[in-house]
């Protein structure tokens, strides 16, 4: 089994990763929000031109600054090749800037994965 970690760059991608992820035979991901030492150094979190007391259209005129996280346990390592290669077709090669970071990891036990009530 391996755990495979992939920091995607740009969230516009998403739901057509989860797609091609799910084509593989990915039964599942967990997705969470994150940011890395390089996008901090690169903007500023605290804004100077918010007002005192600052609207919802305030706090949303800001780009989004977040990668995706993304995080699932595949069985072998075929899959983790489709999944790779299926990545790739759609953010390109992970050596080109602002890409993002796949990570495979070998996972020695894995507990509920195999759920008989799902």
């Amino acid at each position: 089994m391996y755990l495979i970690l992939f920091v995607l760059h740009d969230p516009s991608h998403l739901k057509e990763i989860l797609n091609v992820w799910h084509e593989t035979g990915v039964s599942g991901v967990t997705i969470l929000p994150s940011t890395g030492l390089r996008r901090l150094s690169e903007t500023t979190l605290l804004r100077d031109d918010m007002p005192l007391i600052p609207s919802l259209a305030d706090l949303f005129s800001q780009d989004e600054v977040l990668n995706r996280t993304l995080f699932t346990v595949v069985k072998d390592n075929e899959t983790v090749e489709r999944i790779v290669e299926a990545t790739q077709a759609i953010i390109g090669n992970f050596n080109e800037p602002n890409t993002g970071i796949l990570t495979v990891l070998p996972v020695a036990k894995v507990y509920g994965l195999d759920r008989k009530d799902e």
